[in-house]
């Protein structure tokens, strides 16, 4: 007995030897720091102007992130010309002046209503409520005659929680009222979902979001604050609505995410994808940073959120494009991010490579570090792929914590989020924090996350656990599955099938 057991321990002292060295022997081991180092301080430099999205400085990360790829010799997807999938946005102008008298009560704008779109208009109208204004039907229209007239409707629908859920059904509202001849809409806004204060900045400022076709909306369209029923009167009877405005100018604005695939070697699980993903666009200069800035320093320079991640997956293709993996992986460079993970919901709706066959998702993004002995994951112990994580960190002197800072719902508050909806294991890997604390503070969304504040030893031990764990999971003999009774999983079900 003694023996067997003694036996059994060389055994696995030996296994254990045997698969640390091929490790070693691994791309992902072999980068070095100057190849992590440069990528992040020309993606977080100056010149870029905090890569905000549909700006010059986006749009040359965008070309730097597929000349990486081209130069890797990777391919673009299937079917694609180019490293390129375009993401259309509707960029709207803040309103130069707007002045709304109801009856005989001034409204003052910014404070009272916000002008959510429409051309320069100067009108007075009779109003027609038509409840939520979504349909024809008892709660709609009701074969109301609206031609002329500005329709009053209350915003959102019964179902819309969400400031993406109010937001379409507004665009849904709009449509409708415009195709029925109204001169303009205007939504009486009771939402306990965002006090009214936080909705009247989200519309002072220039605004981009997904645009739902190339053809821009030109009916005017107000939301109209209503939280204490103090304009009842418009759902009682006809009032005599008064609107002058400047309206707020309107343009597409042609976003991109930038993909390419490292090409599987096994002949049947090549056709499976591992999508890996993190965001290239921060939020820009001065004003636009949302965060104090000085004349010295006004670039929010996004080196820690998400040039940390972007420079991740540049690495991890280096990695997997020099010895490949079984499974095919998906390298995609996300825009958008920070209006709303607008990039990752356009790609959600319109993939590259079908979503059937794209069997996790490693998402890389993070508010920054406070731990660098350790990588945070978000969704460690649901998404099926513990044991892959877990090894792939170690392997550089990573340790791994699960569900930091828990109270912030970080989960959903990422890329991965719109991948998870549809069904596909998603986890975010962040650089290490268990907690937003001070130290994150100090450099999240603020001008002072540059590079020369990154510490570069950990970036190259954070993109060969990244790159390593990519690896592991990509030639896992099996998919990795959402836990047995996650939100998510009647999604992945209704996605693969079973």
């Amino acid at each position: 007995m003694q023996k067997s057991y003694g036996f059994l321990l060389s055994g696995f002292l030996l296994s254990a030897v045997a698969s640390a060295q091929p490790v070693a022997k691994l791309p992902e081991s072999k980068l070095t720091r100057t190849e992590v180092e440069a990528p992040m301080r020309f993606l977080a430099s100056d010149e870029l102007q905090g890569r905000r999205t549909g700006e010059p400085g986006n749009l040359v990360a965008a070309r730097y992130i597929a000349e990486q790829f081209r130069a890797l010799g990777l391919k673009p997807v299937a079917g694609q010309t180019d490293y390129y999938q375009k993401v259309p946005f509707l960029q709207t102008k803040s309103v130069m002046y707007a002045r709304l008298k109801i009856g005989a009560d001034s409204l003052q704008a910014g404070k009272e209503f916000v002008v959510v779109s429409g051309k320069e208009t100067h009108l007075t109208a009779e109003t027609v409520y038509v409840g939520y204004g979504l349909t024809e039907a008892a709660d709609g229209y009701n074969g109301r005659d609206v031609r002329g007239k500005l329709v009053v409707a209350q915003v959102g629908s019964p179902e819309a929680t969400t400031n993406r859920g109010l937001l379409a059904a507004s665009e849904q509202k709009r449509k409708l009222a415009a195709e029925k001849g109204a001169v303009g809409l205007l939504e009486l806004y009771t939402s306990g979902t965002y006090p009214w204060p936080v909705v009247t900045r989200a519309f002072q400022g220039e605004q981009l979001s997904l645009a739902a076709s190339t053809e821009l909306p030109t009916l005017l369209h107000l939301w109209v604050d209503n939280g204490k029923n103090q304009l009842a009167k418009l759902k009682d009877a006809s009032q005599t609505v008064s609107i002058q405005t400047s309206g707020r100018s309107q343009r597409i604005v042609d976003a991109v995410n930038v993909a390419a695939v490292v090409e599987g070697t096994d002949p049947k699980l090549k056709n499976e994808y591992v999508l890996l993903s993190a965001h290239f666009d921060h939020v820009g200069v001065g004003k636009q940073g949302g965060q104090p800035y000085t004349s010295e320093d006004s670039i929010f320079n996004g080196a820690r959120d998400n040039a940390f991640g972007t420079v991740a997956l540049l690495a991890s293709a280096k990695a997997l494009q020099a010895q490949r993996p079984k499974r095919s992986v998906l390298i995609l460079a996300l825009t958008g991010e920070e209006l709303g993970l607008l990039g990752s919901r356009y790609y959600a709706e319109h993939p590259l490579v079908p979503l059937k066959q794209t069997v996790f998702n490693l998402n890389s993004d993070g508010a920054g570090y406070s731990d660098t002995t350790i990588v945070s994951v978000m969704g460690l112990e649901r998404t099926g792929a513990k044991t892959e994580i877990e090894t792939g960190s170690k392997a550089f002197g990573l340790g791994v914590f699960a569900e930091p800072a828990p109270e912030q719902n970080l989960f959903d508050r990422s890329d991965n989020v719109n991948f998870a909806i549809k069904g596909i294991p998603a986890p975010t890997y962040s650089a290490g924090f268990k907690k937003f604390d001070a130290d994150l503070f100090k450099y999240y969304h603020q001008a002072a996350d540059n590079p020369d504040t990154i510490d570069y030893g950990y970036l190259l031990k954070f993109c060969q656990a990244y790159a390593y764990t990519a690896r592991l999971i990509a030639n896992k003999p099996t998919r990795p599955q959402w836990i047995a009774g996650d939100k998510y999983e009647a999604a992945a079900k209704a996605l693969y099938g079973n």
